[in-house]
């Protein structure tokens, strides 16, 4: 037997529903804030991720699917949203017509790590992007955009851990800092930070083998280190986030794992038991350098990402349900081959009108037909025999309150459509008298 790939995963007819919910919901979320949706190629060239040979990230170090295709050209799956959506944003000039551009991206990714609980080697991201503002309120309605979503999803106690690795000048004087510290604990280092004290001190402090050993938590923090402009922005950002009363914890160590990174860097947690120490959503930070460095203009940006399939677990746990209501406005039961053109007549003509209907191809009996009626949770049920076929009637039973009715074989789609509005008209009015 074929299998899918360690890594992968398929989604279900029973599980695609939650999936559509979430998506609609992150939409109106976006909508909401006014961020348009952008979608770019699953497959980018190489160098739109490798970008840069100081870069120590482990999704660009690591776990990257690269391949040559057929003309050698190094081709890379994205394993994230943000560079493809820039390399976009870049290649097709959005900043000559609108001088900020709100994007919003849904999509595969692909990164070779090793699968765990609601982290995969393919998986699906949410994202947003903000490209054209260098202001510090841009940094805090991403982050509003991203409590909102989850509060949304009915998740309760969201944290934002949120901190400043500063401009490109404060940087520079923490690396150095870094440096000189870290140095001295060469031979307590794991193997990778050896490999960043030399490339990307930086990237020390994200850390997950070193961070709780204590010559780690003596180590020089980067808002020692930080300029004035860079401690105004960071405190225009804390400020806006105060006003729009969003709690927030400052997290020293915080620095993210993509080396793109500047000025403010925030990941989104939720208090759920299941996630245990992993309760990390949704995560992101501003990038002022990283349009000019993909050979673009000089146009900062700030952007924020969830894994879909941690938000439908998270939600699972913790929040609402996401379980698509499935159900058939009419079920077709045909007695007899003249019976069963009839009824895929008359269900044509409800499927154009836009009603969810269906009907039995399997030859089977009244008992099994009537059976899958109900497990299709049809609204109602349409059956037609010889008898009725041969006066150009049908029966109908409204499954709601067992009543059945003998209509006009053309009659089907306005009847039902007429007592489907009139069913909604009084849980409308019944839902103004609650009010």
């Amino acid at each position: 037997m074929i299998t899918k790939p360690k890594g992968t995963y398929d989604v279900l007819p029973e599980e695609v529903g939650t999936w559509v919910k979430l998506e609609q919901m992150i939409r109106k979320i976006c909508q909401i804030y006014n961020y348009k949706e952008i979608r770019t190629p699953i497959f980018e060239s190489g160098r739109v991720f490798h970008r840069d040979a100081s870069d120590t990230s482990d999704m660009v170090t690591k776990e990257t699917y690269d391949f040559l295709d057929r003309s050698n050209r190094q081709i890379t799956l994205r394993p994230e949203g943000t560079a493809g959506v820039v390399r976009a944003f870049i290649e097709n000039k959005l900043y000559a017509t609108n001088p900020l551009n709100k994007l919003f991206y849904l999509g595969q990714m692909f990164r070779y790590e090793r699968p765990q609980k609601g982290r995969n080697r393919q998986f699906s991201q949410f994202g947003v992007e903000a490209l054209g503002s260098a202001d510090p309120l841009m940094d805090a309605e991403v982050i509003a955009l991203g409590t909102s979503l989850i509060k949304a999803l009915g998740l309760k106690n969201v944290k934002v851990k949120i901190n400043s690795i500063g401009d490109k000048e404060s940087r520079e004087r923490y690396k150095k800092a870094c440096v000189q510290y870290f140095s001295e604990y060469k031979k307590d280092l794991c193997e990778d930070c050896l490999v960043r004290l030399e490339k990307n001190p930086l990237r020390i402090l994200d850390c997950k083998v070193d961070r709780n050993k204590e010559f780690f938590l003596k180590a020089p923090k980067i808002k020692e280190y930080l300029n004035e402009a860079s401690i105004q922005h960071f405190q225009k950002v804390l400020e806006a986030l105060d006003q729009m009363k969003i709690p927030y914890e400052i997290e020293d160590n915080l620095v993210r794992g993509l080396d793109y990174y500047s000025h403010t860097v925030f990941e989104l947690e939720v208090d759920i038991e299941e996630f245990g120490a992993q309760n990390v959503i949704g995560a992101g930070g501003r990038y002022d350098s990283l349009v000019s460095d993909m050979e673009g203009p000089n146009i900062p940006g700030v952007g924020m990402a969830f894994g879909m399939e941690r938000l439908l677990l998270a939600a699972s746990y913790g929040g609402k349900s996401l379980k698509a209501n499935e159900y058939l406005h009419v079920y077709f039961i045909a007695l007899g081959e003249a019976a069963q053109k009839a009824c895929l007549t008359q269900m044509n003509v409800c499927r154009l009108g836009g009603l969810y209907c269906d009907m039995d191809f399997l030859g089977r009996g009244l008992k099994a037909q009537f059976k899958t009626a109900d497990q299709n949770k049809a609204m109602f049920t349409c059956i037609l025999g010889d008898n009725e076929l041969s006066e150009f009637k049908i029966n109908i039973k409204n499954n709601e309150t067992d009543e059945q009715e003998t209509i006009s074989l053309y009659e089907v789609y306005p009847y039902v459509l007429n007592k489907i509005n009139s069913r909604s008209a009084c849980a409308s009015c019944k839902e103004k008298e609650v009010k």
